[in-house]
């Protein structure tokens, strides 16, 4: 495989392959653009099933992550990095280590912060070992001080931009008595249908882990459906919130729901899946665009001066946001997709 022919290598400045014999570290570190600032971006951990789907997964995320800080009007370019293996039983504090030092070895152009498979105190012990890590700062809240835990701002901004979507496309300002089929129940999943249910949604959620399963129908009311399942269902709102590409060939003849607007990232598996949404009259909430909270979390905590009502009016825009990138599409006739990266590209190709 050459990773230069991968379509999704296209315009990436830097890509670091990184292993550590000792602690069996396989990771990489992707830098897809810095015009704007260093490139900021989670750092996934995730049993691949090969490293050609790592190589991609890494390709596809930092592009994102460009894309991302641009449309969220940041002074930050996109990166990502992955390390392949299960986080459940192949994490140690000596690969944590061996990850930071190959971090530190980029020297600043890629910072990392939490990501699936990683949390806040594998990045504060990364911090032992190099600078270059965010989301580790505890911050004021409504209930006093949080973590650096970036995702509860993802997941608020998941939830305004759904309102936006259900705005744009079913005309209405209340999400009560919405129907919206949840897919996957992490920390950000978990806390949106937390918000959707408080919001008076009636919810439908699926995971790969029995545990958060049994917490929503027991929390949230929620229905617990089959992972094969959600996808059929006869609800208002989609919002994947597990890992991308879930938006597929197999998987949108299946489709009902009115809108798409989820948490995950890479929700498209190809461009084209996003003109076929459209034909189908699906509004899709471009996932970098309505996923944008928690860069915006760590972007202010980086600036040593955190406030959060800025913050919190900051992520607000995101419904801002949605609400132009849908107006452009409806006038122009054109995918929501294609729309959010035209104006991204405006930003930081200047």
């Amino acid at each position: 495989m050459s990773v230069f022919n991968l379509s999704d290598f296209h315009d990436h400045e830097q890509v670091v392959f990184c292993s550590d014999e000792k602690s069996g570290l396989k990771a990489i570190i992707a830098v897809h653009n810095s015009n704007l600032g260093p490139a900021l971006g989670g750092c996934r951990m995730w049993p691949y099933a090969s490293e050609e789907e790592a190589i991609r997964d890494v390709l596809r995320l930092s592009r994102g992550m460009t894309y991302k800080s641009a449309m969220a009007n940041l002074k930050l370019g996109g990166g990502k990095s992955v390390i392949i293996g299960n986080p459940r039983t192949d994490k140690t504090p000596e690969l944590l280590k061996a990850f930071a030092q190959a971090v530190e070895r980029v020297n600043g152009r890629y910072i990392a912060a939490e990501d699936s498979g990683t949390g806040v105190d594998d990045m504060k012990f990364m911090s032992q070992f190099t600078d270059h890590v965010a989301g580790i700062v505890d911050k004021p809240s409504e209930n006093g001080v949080r973590s650096g835990d970036p995702s509860p701002a993802t997941a608020y901004g998941t939830f305004v931009g759904i309102k936006a979507a259900v705005k744009e496309r079913l005309g209405r300002d209340s999400l009560a008595g919405l129907k919206v089929a949840v897919q996957g129940l992490g920390n950000v999943g978990f806390d949106l249908a937390r918000q959707l249910k408080e919001a008076g949604a009636q919810l439908w959620v699926t995971d790969i882990h029995r545990e958060p399963l049994l917490r929503a129908a027991k929390e949230l009311e929620a229905t617990v459906v089959a992972p094969d399942e959600i996808f059929g269902l006869d609800v208002d709102v989609f919002a994947p919130c597990a890992m991308g590409a879930i938006i597929n060939d197999q998987t949108l003849p299946q489709l009902k729901a009115k809108v798409i607007a989820g948490a995950a990232n890479n929700q498209l598996a190809e461009p084209r899946h996003g003109a076929a949404l459209m034909n189908k009259g699906i509004l899709y909430a471009p996932d970098y665009v309505i996923n944008a909270g928690g860069i915006i979390d760590v972007y202010y905590e980086r600036t040593g001066n955190f406030d959060r009502a800025a913050l919190t009016k900051h992520i607000e825009s995101i419904y801002d946001n949605l609400m132009e990138i849908f107006a452009r599409a409806r006038k122009e006739e054109r995918p929501t997709g294609e729309v959010a990266d035209a104006i991204a590209e405006e930003r930081f190709k200047r």
